[in-house]
């Protein structure tokens, strides 16, 4: 099923004036982050006409506007205004809102909204939110952790130990985002965005003692809303038939939606101290990420080595 967004949240979240039609935010919704301006259609032309859009006037707009017959614009506005499919006008800048749009729309149950923003700034404001509110999203399994400001998701079989490592790392001065499940969407074409359910929100379970509430333990600076995802790492009980990466040469990835996300399997077992450890992946993620990789520099000092010993013989 797919996400919709009602008007009033919009206005809500972007600063947006209603000029008309304040009754009808709650009841429109928004289905598609796609923002229509209405150009073409203010000649008469709506062979193509995206109604299901957000329709946003500009100065380029409201000044043809102004300058078109009177019959002709009452026409227009009427045509712009589908009362079943159109969310919402807005007009940016505060320009005068024309009042044929206004009795149209008020005919057809359609807000009219106003902004003080130019209009460029204005569509990229309302692009990023709806883009984030109408994204597909997804639940893992999981404890998500910003750990130096990377997002890092910690997976593995139930009661391997996860919140646990958590708890240790948020007293290290690392923050939650969130535990037990991990909400997550496609924020770009290389990023995976990832936040707690609302009911989750804060809390972490850790098995014997129940329910904690990181904040009220902690502080505010022990969690976070939301961050990006830069690391999956998996925690898996170790045995001695199992393999393990210890080069750091092996490159894994685990695919969400369209987005390739470095993974990284650590064993699990008695004595091993696993927050010290994902502290330590997360930074040397990052100094990869800066163009240091102490994997290619033990190899290359190895192959320097094999040089040395071969030219001496």
């Amino acid at each position: 099923m797919d996400n919709t967004v009602n008007v009033k949240s919009l206005v809500e979240m972007t600063g947006l004036k209603v000029f008309s039609g304040e009754k009808y935010l709650k009841t429109k919704l928004i289905s598609t982050s796609d923002i229509s301006r209405p150009g073409l259609e203010l000649t008469g032309y709506f062979d193509y006409y995206p109604a299901e859009r957000i329709q946003v006037l500009g100065m380029t707009e409201i000044s043809y506007a102004r300058k078109m017959d009177k019959k002709k614009r009452e026409d227009v506005m009427n045509k712009l205004c589908r009362n079943e499919v159109t969310p919402c006008f807005i007009i940016s800048r505060y320009l005068p809102v024309p009042e044929e749009l206004d009795i149209a729309a008020k005919k057809r149950g359609i807000p009219v909204l106003r902004s003080k923003l130019p209009t460029t700034r204005l569509l990229s404001k309302m692009t990023d939110y709806l883009e984030t509110q109408l994204a597909e999203r997804k639940s893992l399994h999981g404890v998500l952790v910003d750990i130096y400001g990377l997002g890092v998701l910690i997976t593995g079989d139930s009661g391997v130990g996860k919140s646990e490592t958590a708890l240790d790392l948020i007293k290290r001065g690392h923050r939650l985002i969130a535990d037990d499940r991990v909400e997550v969407y496609q924020k770009d074409e290389q990023t995976i965005r990832g936040e707690a359910p609302k009911i989750l929100r804060h809390l972490l379970e850790i098995r014997g003692i129940g329910i904690i509430d990181v904040m009220n333990l902690f502080g505010a600076g022990a969690v976070r809303a939301e961050t990006d995802i830069s690391l999956i790492v998996h925690l898996e009980d170790w045995g001695p038939d199992k393999k393990f990466d210890r080069l750091g040469s092996g490159e894994q990835k685990l695919r969400i939606f369209d987005v390739d996300v470095p993974k990284i399997s650590i064993p699990v077992k008695i004595g091993r101290n696993l927050a010290i450890i994902i502290e330590a992946a997360a930074m040397n993620f990052r100094a990869k990420t800066m163009g240091y990789d102490a994997t290619k520099l033990f190899e290359s000092n190895l192959n320097n080595l094999i040089r040395e010993n071969s030219n001496e013989q």
